[in-house]
């Protein structure tokens, strides 16, 4: 016996309707196609499905347990359907982000905290970038969107611009570097670099500064947390290169010093890697925009004044 979906809709709409006309209309065909319809469930089961002569038209036995199929598997169908319209109007999806930037928590949370308002039918994850090859990941469809800083010519990924950012460079106010008005590549050579758990090449500290210059610090501690960081600094432990949006705070607190790493300081960009598939779907384009405009928002805000709460 081969049962169709639109079968069960058949059984359901007549004994809904009680009769083959009213469920005709109900299912926008005509009185005669459904009767042809009905004939061909009965012949494929060899049964009849409904007690002939009754008014209003009434299931059998047999018609009750086809019924009974139809009332667990339709709204499961239905579901689907729904869950699949979705997908279609970009109402619904997955969104698995991976981070090659570390301080990028920062200002996510911020961003996603707002999404998810926005958009609750989406399935949000985050991955660290850092143990994996997170673009690799993307085109194998492991993750959704990759934050980096560094865009490649990928075939069938976009890279978004998101922001440019600063990185600053922090010191203790006890540290004879706070003196000058900027650093310079050679200044790291007699200090403790502080850095997040990262690959050298993926620092814009080592990347942009040192490298280039060939210069060693004179010892590199890495540590989690960003404010282990500032709380290493402040005790004048050693140095740290960072996100202007980290920093934000930290200027106008007097155990710190913050200055332009060179003369001219560095400016950076962070992007946003996604399939181009994924690109324009609505709830992949909302959070661009979110990750273009919240993130300077936290980059321009101050803290609170002292009396203010915070």
């Amino acid at each position: 016996m081969h049962i169709e979906f639109r079968h069960l809709r058949t059984i359901k709409a007549i004994h809904e309707a009680g009769g083959l006309a009213r469920a005709a209309d109900l299912l926008h065909i005509t009185q005669s196609a459904l009767s042809h319809q009905v004939k061909g469930i009965e012949e494929q089961a060899g049964v009849e499905l409904f007690v002939r002569r009754s008014k209003p038209l009434k299931l059998s036995s047999a018609g009750r347990r086809l019924l009974a199929l139809a009332d667990r598997i339709l709204p499961e169908i239905e579901a689907l359907e729904q869950e699949f319209r979705g997908l279609r109007d970009g109402k619904t999806g997955r969104l698995h982000i991976a981070i090659e930037c570390h301080a990028c928590f920062e200002w996510l949370f911020p961003v996603l905290e707002k999404f998810r308002k926005a958009w609750p039918d989406v399935d949000v994850d985050i991955r660290p970038g850092l143990a994996f090859d997170a673009l690799p990941a993307l085109g194998r469809e492991e993750v959704d969107l990759v934050v980096s800083s560094d865009p490649e010519a990928i075939d069938g990924v976009d890279f978004t611009a998101l922001f440019d950012y600063e990185p600053v460079f922090v010191a203790s106010v006890q540290n004879p570097l706070a003196a000058k008005p900027y650093v310079e590549a050679a200044d790291f050579r007699g200090q403790t670099l502080i850095t997040y758990p990262v690959e050298r090449a993926r620092l814009d500290v080592f990347s942009q500064l040192l490298m280039p210059a060939r210069v060693e610090p004179a010892a590199v501690r890495q540590v989690e947390l960003t404010a282990v960081i500032l709380l290493l600094v402040a005790s004048n432990r050693g140095v740290a290169v960072l996100p202007d949006w980290v920093v934000r705070e930290v200027r106008y607190h007097s155990d710190y010093v913050t200055l332009p790493v060179t003369k001219g300081g560095l400016t950076r960009r962070l992007y946003a890697a996604t399939r181009a598939d994924d690109t324009q779907k609505p709830f992949m384009a909302h959070l661009l925009r979110l990750a273009r405009t919240e993130p300077v928002k936290l980059q321009r805000k101050a803290p609170a004044s002292a009396g203010e709460s915070v």
